[in-house]
């Protein structure tokens, strides 16, 4: 009879948490998992209200590649779980005097560009083909370095592709030195805002995310993204991973630079291994003593942060026209807000904001004849966060979305529920309450992020969104199985 691996305890059931348990759980290790709150998903939860069902976190299904081929890895599919449907259009684009539908089909969007910009369909083929390259040697390879120390790069091939990655340009400035129509270059920086910088500061690199957009597309699990979630749970679980909810952690016990247990609720579990896919900040600061932690309070202030958000779940008895599924309202100044966001660090006087409508593609999410509607609005991490700031916020944005639906709200809203940064910081001890973790500017990525592992603890690992590769669905899933490897190669010594 094969000998039982190590203990790793996972602290934390977002996508990092749950990849890295999947993960170990198939490479025969024992896996338990505690979680602070009632349920797993972490950011990707959800929850009902009289027939409305909404995803609370994440709402864009972008490289399905990556999710799918995942699954493949653990010896299951995406199509066991949940049923995917692509999106056509992807999204709407609301400016202030036009609306803009972007195409699924890529030579529709070729059209587009052209009837905007002579000759930019021509620059547009040029820069997806390097896109098409940077996401095949970023996703599939650079990012999956673990990324502690600068000479995992340090190879002839790698420093060869290195060069065509575009490092050192800005993603702004090559959009802006090939495109006029500043339409054309708000639509081609949309996708940048994932990665919670300015364009002009976001690596050119980041054009991945174009190829992502415009040549993968826009998809939907039918049931809300949360169906990923727990379809990555019933896989840990059928592979024998034990989960434990309210179960917030007080402490990771280290004895001689080894952690040897952690502390819930009153008694201690020991493990073998440790991987917090908590917030990484709150566990150096609040979880482990001083002499363990790599950071100090004042690399945390300094650190470039993303965005975080307010959030307005809304359910509405009537369909309303001239949204649909994914709908991106620019129809304010691109460069106030990001200010307002980045500089100033205030709460955003006439901001550009996000409305998700599921129920546009799915009737499962909202009662018959109703509306699932969620809006959210960027904000700076740390600003004072109060309910009359939020709702100033609301009638801003509902006075924009009226007049795109041709309606009024109030008497039709039988649901709302805001969402910001105390929730963030009470639901995830999420640092300074931010939403996706730190900026991906060129002095915060690879190896210039948080360590996935410690240098003053042996045998303890980070994932998620402030570790390597950074924030996202998809970077914070291969942050799970990048801990997830690092465990296997030092139990293997």
């Amino acid at each position: 009879m094969e000998k039982t691996k190590a203990k790793v305890i996972i602290i934390g059931s977002g996508i990092a948490g749950l990849a890295a348990s999947i993960d170990l759980a198939l490479n025969g290790f024992q896996v338990e998992v505690f979680e602070k709150n009632e349920s797993f998903g972490g950011r990707g939860r959800m929850f009902s209200h009289e027939g409305f069902k909404f995803d609370m976190g994440p709402s864009w299904y972008w490289m399905p590649d990556i999710f799918e081929d995942f699954f493949k890895k653990h010896n299951s599919s995406t199509k066991e779980y949940f049923e995917l449907k692509r999106l056509s259009p992807s999204y709407r684009i609301f400016f202030k005097d036009e609306i803009l539908d972007a195409p699924s089909e890529l030579e529709s969007t070729f059209s587009v560009f052209e009837q905007k910009e002579r000759n930019s369909s021509h620059w547009l083929k040029k820069f997806l083909a390097d896109a098409k390259y940077k996401y095949e040697v970023g996703m599939k390879e650079f990012v999956r370095k673990p990324s502690l120390h600068i000479f995992e790069y340090v190879d002839i091939r790698l420093l060869k592709q290195a060069l065509r990655l575009d490092l050192t340009n800005s993603i702004q400035s090559v959009i802006h030195r090939n495109i006029k129509n500043e339409k054309l270059r708000t639509w081609l920086k949309f996708p940048v805002l994932f990665l919670g910088a300015k364009p002009e500061h976001t690596p050119a690199l980041y054009s991945l995310m174009n190829y992502a957009d415009f040549e993968l597309g826009t998809w939907y699990p039918k049931g809300g993204m949360f169906q990923l979630f727990h379809a990555m749970y019933q896989l840990a679980v059928k592979n024998g991973v034990k989960f434990n909810f309210n179960s917030p952690i007080r402490n990771i016990n280290v004895e001689r630079k080894k952690a040897v247990s952690i502390t819930v609720d009153s008694r201690q579990v020991k493990g073998d291994y440790i991987i917090s896919a908590a917030d990484y900040q709150h566990t150096e600061n609040v979880l482990l003593e001083k002499e363990n932690r790599q950071y100090s309070e004042a690399y945390w202030e300094k650190r470039s942060m993303a965005p975080s958000s307010v959030i307005f779940y809304l359910g509405v008895n009537k369909k309303l026209e001239g949204l649909l599924h994914h709908n991106l309202f620019f129809d304010a100044d691109f460069d106030q807000h990001s200010s307002e966001i980045y500089d100033t660090k205030t709460w955003p006087k006439e901001p550009l904001f996000y409305v998700s409508v599921p129920s546009k593609t799915d009737t499962t999410v909202a009662p018959e004849g109703s509306e699932n509607v969620f809006v959210l609005i960027p904000i700076a991490p740390g600003i004072q966060d109060s309910e009359e700031k939020r709702e100033e916020l609301f009638k801003l944005i509902k006075k924009r979305i009226e007049k795109q639906c041709n309606t009024t709200l109030d008497e039709h809203i039988v649901f709302k529920k805001s969402y910001a940064m105390d929730n963030f910081i009470e639901d995830y001890n999420s640092f300074k309450g931010n939403a996706y973790g730190l900026s991906n500017v060129l002095s915060q990525t690879a190896f210039l992020k948080p360590r996935i592992r410690s240098k003053k603890v042996s045998n303890l690992f980070f994932a998620g969104q402030l570790t390597h590769p950074g924030p996202g669905l998809p970077p914070s899933l291969i942050s799970g199985e990048i801990a997830s490897s690092l465990i296997q190669k030092d139990y293997s010594k």
